[in-house]
């Protein structure tokens, strides 16, 4: 591919590279798949086009990495389909509107794989959905795997919002899930992605305490405040302390809210206990846990593993 551009203010510079990559996901843009290409790309590039050897424009030069400010073998570039789009909303609409599913997403990482009953590292997990959202309507569950999107494959989360914010407001989508080792289709009708805010950290205190339990926690229940704070309704439980066990080799730490293990809600540290009991010794199962104002899952196994 090629780039023209004017580098530092002199005019009409082209330069050449490879692409190494298309469908980029970098920084907090997740709607725009990048094609990353090694065309150095400097401060007065940006804005100008991309061209393969057919002579076709096929992006728009926009980022580069770089610690210096400087081209260092890495840029990225929109993909003129994604461009002429925002052309048409904008002459349209007069602003851009996206697809909205309504859920928050992490990769699969390698020690989730056994845990969620996968053979290797795939698809976009699904660590919370939004109330009265697409997915929430459509049945989506925290600890759901989406693995297909409309028939494209989702490899990681990344792959999923350029697809869901490319798809026109009011269309029906498929999704396939993996929940509890069972594959699901879901019918999901796509809203507009409205502007949202995100969850702050919170400090806690208060509730009801247990002793430490067989894996090595301290938990406690969570006041009405704390509740309403961390926009909970009846579920989760708090870890309070950390002793060495199971809960501190998956991970956990002081002051996390157990929301579900295995796929069922945490109620109490009384209902978690029993949970607990009935842990497979074979391998790990997903514990979902509020950190901070975000969802995350680890593999926890029972007893001493």
């Amino acid at each position: 591919v090629l780039a023209i551009g004017s580098p530092f203010g002199f005019d009409h510079s082209v330069t050449a590279g490879i692409v190494s990559a298309q469908g980029r996901s970098i920084g907090s843009e997740q709607y725009v798949p990048y094609i990353q290409t090694d065309v150095p790309i400097n401060p007065g590039n940006s804005g100008g086009p991309l061209f393969n050897l057919d002579g076709q424009v096929v992006g728009i030069n926009s980022e580069i990495y770089s610690r210096t400010g400087g081209y260092q073998g890495v840029s990225f570039a929109i993909p003129i389909n994604l461009a002429m789009e925002v052309v048409r909303q904008l002459r349209t609409h007069g602003r851009v509107i996206r697809g909205w599913l309504g859920v928050s997403i992490v990769d699969v990482l390698p020690d989730m794989v056994i845990a969620l009953h996968l053979t290797r590292p795939e698809g976009a997990l699904v660590r919370r959905v939004l109330p009265a959202s697409p997915a929430y309507q459509a049945g989506l569950k925290t600890g759901d795997v989406i693995l297909a999107y409309n028939g494209a494959e989702v490899v990681n989360s990344q792959a999923l919002p350029p697809l869901v914010g490319s798809t026109p407001v009011g269309n029906d989508v498929s999704i396939t899930v993996l929940r509890q080792g069972a594959r699901h289709k879901l019918k999901i009708h796509i809203a507009a992605l409205p502007v949202g805010a995100d969850v702050e950290p919170v400090e806690l205190g208060g509730g009801e305490e247990s002793g430490f339990d067989a894996l090595g926690l301290a938990l406690r229940s969570l006041t009405g405040a704390e509740r309403r704070r961390l926009d909970l309704a009846s579920d989760g439980i708090l870890v309070d302390h950390v002793t060495d066990g199971s809960g501190r080799r998956a991970g956990l730490r002081p002051g996390d809210v157990l929301l579900s293990l295995n796929g069922i809600a945490v109620t109490s540290p009384r209902q978690f206990v029993r949970l607990e009991q009935q842990l497979p010794a074979s391998r790990p199962v997903p514990l979902l846990v509020r950190r901070r104002g975000n969802n995350l899952f680890l593999p926890l196994r029972a007893g001493g593993g």
